[in-house]
């Protein structure tokens, strides 16, 4: 899975392959309960993934989907594997009460775009936005919420 990742993130502008973090992401992926990692295979070859976490919305009063990675091999593209796999985990995160499914994707991506509008995906208003936290001010926020007595 971590191969598959780094071809993802080959095409991705914001993301930079490492092999060590995306480890570490699939690790604690598969210790949640409450997310899902999807594959596919070929002859004992992984050759598709898609990940996908539930969050609490308030939007929709209960869970909703978040795919975090979907990627096929580029030799098993065409194979209609992308769509069984987002399949997969919406009836996963349906099985869980799931009311909505979102993801990112690269606004320059064209082809993918193109894929998710065909599945019956739909643009939204809203962008991404992010902001990395330095360890540092972790450990600090993390002392401070601790309840007083």
């Amino acid at each position: 899975m971590v191969g598959l990742l780094e071809l993802l993130f080959a095409i991705e502008v914001d993301f930079t392959a490492d092999a060590t973090r995306q480890s570490r992401g699939l690790a604690l992926l598969l210790q949640q309960p409450l997310a899902r990692i999807m594959v596919a295979e070929d002859e004992g070859r992984v050759v598709g993934m898609c990940s996908g976490q539930l969050t609490v919305s308030t939007a929709e009063g209960g869970f909703s989907l978040l795919v975090e990675d979907l990627v096929v091999t580029p030799d098993c593209r065409g194979r209609r594997i992308g769509p069984r796999l987002i399949e997969a985990v919406a009836r996963w995160a349906a099985g869980h009460g799931a009311m909505r499914m979102q993801l990112l994707a690269d606004r320059d991506n064209k082809s993918a775009l193109n894929f998710y509008h065909r599945l019956g995906w739909q643009g939204t208003s809203l962008i991404c936005l992010r902001r990395y936290h330095s360890a540092e001010n972790c450990m600090e926020t993390r002392t401070r919420s601790r309840p007083t007595r």
